[in-house]
């Protein structure tokens, strides 16, 4: 590219000044009013700041649960759990597959009793809790609906989250278990029961945020999100769902990098073209239109080089989230690319927004850079493009048969190699990795994870099996099985049978049984 031109990460063209002529026409709207491009509240976050979440989970439930009571205690507003590998895929601890993944990128839950020594000392009714799960989402949150219930928490009171979005996993990250459209009934189910039960409980986060870590530009992110959440909205449809109850109960998650105005543009498009589909969809009431947001700083931008400079990266990130508008935030550990975030490293996080909200001015208005001929140029911009490819996933026949069709990872995998080749040839400065490079000892403390837990999980599951009613976890998982073949509600009977110390990994195999494995 000639020097005398720049782009945005998503190859948009960018001018050396803008004007008015730039945003011809340009609508005057008002935070909190449609198509919410500024917003989904009029007050923003002087009404209320953003959610603080840290996400945390390693080793046993007892060690996730120490850390839990940290971040409460240095201010924490909600919760946000990792599980590892064989939690996500449904296998229980002992499973000869978890073999060396056992409470390494998460902690591990094979059963109610796992649940319980997580959540001692901590009221669900209390905090909101968002579960970084998917293809056994419908498990995990069984088992928080079984502790609550166990805790005498009245159901109607719990919130938090549920990620749930499987679309995106064999788009982009991998932990799927069962053929997309079985995946879909189960996540169709989950919207139905949570409607009824759990009315506060958001049933889904449709994911940008792993596209993004695939190599993805920002422009993809949403556009490939926003398709996905139009196939879980025709999917619930179908099922004789309601749009304006149902659709109050969607949220997303996207990602936040470091060209600050792009993302910042990115919000807001996502915001107001959701909007617009939900209405086009059949939405009439403006909540199930709102488009809400989990932002999580960007796993990928942090480097292993200088690591201390990742701190500058996050609070960059941090200003995105912000200034485009967020609900609920999470910022990563500066030593992330090294290892678990060290407590240090969640709590410098952690204090980096605080900073933002407190001392920054960035939370004193809404949509602070509305206005700018360059935001608002760049948010149409970043609208069209991201138009244009929905558009052709639709033409496709939407995101089931786009991701069937491989046409969503080749994008991906574009962007990511082109992404990487830049940085390569210099083109793309990453400031200590190609630039300004030093010579350097780590004197990070790496965070590790002893390799006992899995002999510790599987001793605890040899007790469970021992106690429990063998006779009973037999006959609820053959009426999982039995649902299964039909189309009865599949999650009353995952929550029954998780109260009467079936496993995890138990539950799941008896799906595998009836539905199969996509390869």
């Amino acid at each position: 590219m000639p020097n005398d031109k720049r782009y945005t990460d998503s190859g948009i063209e960018i001018k050396q000044s803008y004007n008015a002529d730039d945003v011809p026409g340009s609508a005057v709207e008002l935070p909190g009013q449609f198509p919410f491009t500024r917003g989904i509240q009029a007050d923003m976050y002087r009404g209320k700041l953003w959610t603080m979440r840290q996400y945390a989970g390693f080793s046993t439930a007892e060690e996730s649960n120490k850390r839990y009571h940290y971040l409460l205690a240095h201010g924490v507003s909600g919760l946000s759990v990792a599980f590892d590998l064989p939690t996500q895929i449904g296998y229980d601890s002992d499973h000869s597959l978890a073999e060396g993944e056992v409470g390494k990128v998460g902690v591990a839950i094979d059963s109610i009793e796992d649940m319980e020594r997580l959540f001692d000392g901590i009221k669900l009714e209390d905090v909101s809790t968002s579960m970084t799960i998917n293809a056994t989402g419908f498990i995990l949150l069984a088992l928080y609906v079984a502790l609550a219930k166990k805790q005498g928490a009245d159901l109607k009171k719990i919130s938090g989250t549920i990620q749930n979005d499987i679309l995106k996993e064999y788009a982009a990250r991998g932990t799927y278990i069962y053929p997309p459209k079985t995946s879909m009934r189960i996540i169709t189910d989950i919207f139905e029961w949570c409607a009824k039960e759990l009315p506060k409980w958001n049933t889904i986060s449709i994911s940008g945020y792993h596209i993004r870590e695939a190599g993805s530009t920002a422009v993809q992110e949403i556009a490939f999100t926003l398709s996905n959440g139009k196939a879980y909205v025709k999917a619930a449809q179908e099922k004789g769902l309601d749009i304006n109850v149902f659709g109050k109960r969607l949220s997303f998650f996207f990602n936040a990098h470091n060209n600050l105005f792009e993302e910042v543009a990115k919000f807001r498009a996502a915001r107001r073209m959701w909007a617009k589909m939900m209405k086009e969809a059949g939405a009439t009431d403006e909540k199930a239109m709102m488009l809400r947001f989990h932002t999580q700083t960007g796993g990928s931008t942090l480097t292993a080089q200088q690591p201390l400079n990742n701190i500058a990266r996050v609070t960059i990130q941090t200003l995105a989230a912000v200034l485009g508008g967020t609900q609920s935030l999470h910022t990563n550990g500066y030593d992330e690319a090294l290892s678990l975030p060290t407590e240090e490293a969640a709590r410098i996080a952690l204090r980096t927004q605080q900073v933002m909200a407190f001392e920054s001015g960035a939370a004193d208005t809404a949509d602070p850079l509305a206005g700018s001929y360059f935001i608002e140029n760049l948010t149409n911009e970043v609208e069209q493009k991201a138009n244009e490819l929905v558009q052709k996933i639709d033409a496709m026949g939407g995101s089931v048969s786009a991701i069937e069709q491989g046409f969503m990872q080749e994008e991906i995998a574009r962007s990511a190699y082109e992404y990487q080749r830049n940085i390569e040839n210099g083109e793309k400065v990453i400031v200590g990795v190609n630039k300004f490079q030093v010579e350097e000892p780590n004197t990070t403390p790496p965070f590790k994870i002893n390799d006992s837990i899995r002999g510790v999980q599987a001793e605890k599951l040899k007790k469970l099996r021992e106690k429990r009613n063998a006779e009973t976890v037999a006959a609820c998982l053959q009426k999982i099985s039995d649902a299964a073949k039909g189309s009865a509600n599949l999650m009353p009977l995952v929550i029954d049978a998780v109260e009467n110390y079936c496993t995890l990994g138990e539950v799941a195999d008896t799906l595998r049984k009836v539905f199969g494995e996509y390869k």
